[in-house]
């Protein structure tokens, strides 16, 4: 479960270091850039919330093959 957050946690810092990354870097307008960084929060957002869904889904199951075992 650790590394579940822990691999999330470095996902997340990833990906804000490279929408701060491409904020300083790019040279396109003040609307577009906007529009890209809202695009690429909510795509993160989405990998966010599969990622915790995969992770909910296996726990649930392992919980369950544990109790059928007991």
């Amino acid at each position: 479960m650790n590394k579940v957050f822990s691999f999330l946690a470095g996902m997340m810092s990833g990906a804000l270091v490279g929408a701060v990354t491409a904020l300083l870097l790019t040279p396109a307008s003040g609307e577009d850039l906007k529009t890209d960084v809202l695009a690429r929060i909510e795509a993160a957002k989405a990998e966010f919330q599969q990622a915790y869904e995969e992770s909910y889904q296996d726990k649930q199951a392992e919980f369950e093959r544990m109790k059928g075992g007991a």
